[in-house]
């Protein structure tokens, strides 16, 4: 695979090669008319290619350095091919929800009043609550001091059903008590397409993704989406094509040589980035809490959301029905895919 690249700017600075090697030298004055000050003088083995960034290749580790306008000697065996590349699905791990101290929790309802609340939600779990819908619950009934009758005067009766109860938080929109209950998504083999959007879903989230600045490409995963079905074998003979680049321009660079600073690793894996496909798989981690997890699943099923999304939206549907279903007990899936809440904007 061959790359046309920009001639440079103004002049250049050859890199130091070792003996015997192909080097960059100044064309006399009756060349004048080429764009470059430079001639390239080729050798039947390699051909020299400018690359767009300012990393020089020297005859021993030691002398790397930035030089402007660098030229790289390309050896015809470094384009071999990498290992073909793999096919992806998305999938998702919940790593972390929320956790109760109980003897905290008990505690504090002992001083307050409540402790027939706590012990009565411990038996019904058998020892073991599920953390997220008791910090909920025990957010909503500190608002009103409701966890029994007679502690507030103007409460005289209260629902002991937590289903039921957690149905009336959804019914009357109270839904900043959902925010106590945080949960850890790791998406893995995602695209940065599925992950440019869903880092727009600030609120009550935090993330942490893959950096392709420090993290090197070297075996590109990738997921055909149905629409490019009909062009499969010309997606993945791109995609292919891609990977080897890669691999090669790595080798060329010789950045796995002894001795490579890893600012200079480092600035090479972030230009090559940019010969990425959008589509390659990655991971990300993903925080949020139950209100926000409403919301996106809400958006993201949508018919006319992101088809990645939907995909990998409806599993964390399926996921948080599961993980705490009095929190998620309105969602209902449709016939085309999207999920659905009987109360909105909660």
């Amino acid at each position: 695979m061959s790359v046309d690249l920009p001639e440079p700017d103004g002049p250049m600075i050859a890199a130091k090669r070792p003996a015997g090697k192909s080097t960059l030298t100044p064309e006399s004055a009756s060349t004048a008319a080429s764009p470059s000050p430079y001639r390239r003088r080729r050798s039947s083995a390699s051909t020299i290619v400018r690359l767009p960034f300012s990393l020089a290749v020297a005859s021993t580790p030691s002398e790397f350095r930035r030089m402007p306008g660098a030229w790289f000697r390309r050896p015809r065996d470094a384009l071999a091919s990498s290992a073909p590349m793999h096919a992806t699905s998305p999938e998702i791990f919940l790593l972390a929800r929320p956790s109760i101290d109980v003897d905290g929790l008990r505690a504090y309802l002992s001083d307050v009043g409540g402790e027939s609340w706590l012990e009565r939600r411990l038996s019904e779990a058998e020892g073991e609550p599920n953390g997220g819908e008791l910090i909920v619950e025990f957010g909503g009934r500190a608002c009103y001091r409701s966890w029994e009758p007679g502690l507030n005067p103007n409460v005289t009766r209260v629902r002991t059903d937590q289903r039921e109860y957690f149905a009336n938080i959804l019914r009357s929109a109270h839904g900043s008590v959902l925010e106590h209950a945080n949960y850890s998504l790791i998406f893995r083999n995602v695209s940065r397409v599925f992950t440019h959007e869903i880092i727009r879903h600030r609120a009550g989230s935090a993330f942490s993704q893959e950096s392709l600045r420090y993290v090197r490409l070297t075996d590109i995963g990738f997921r055909v989406p149905p629409a490019l079905e009909p062009v499969r074998d010309q997606v993945l003979s791109i995609v292919e094509r891609l990977e080897e680049f890669q691999v090669s321009a790595a080798q060329e660079l010789g950045i796995d040589e002894e001795g490579v600073p890893f600012h200079v690793k480092k600035e090479v894996t972030s230009a090559l980035r940019r010969l990425a496909p959008i589509g390659l798989s990655t991971d990300i981690l993903w925080t949020a809490n139950a209100r926000t997890l409403r919301h996106v699943i809400e958006m993201r099923t949508a018919e006319g959301a992101e088809e990645e999304l939907r995909l990998v939206f409806d599993k964390v549907a399926r996921l948080m029905q599961a993980e705490a279903p009095g929190l998620f007990q309105d969602f209902s899936r449709q016939e085309d895919g999207s999920w659905v809440p009987e109360y909105r904007k909660v």
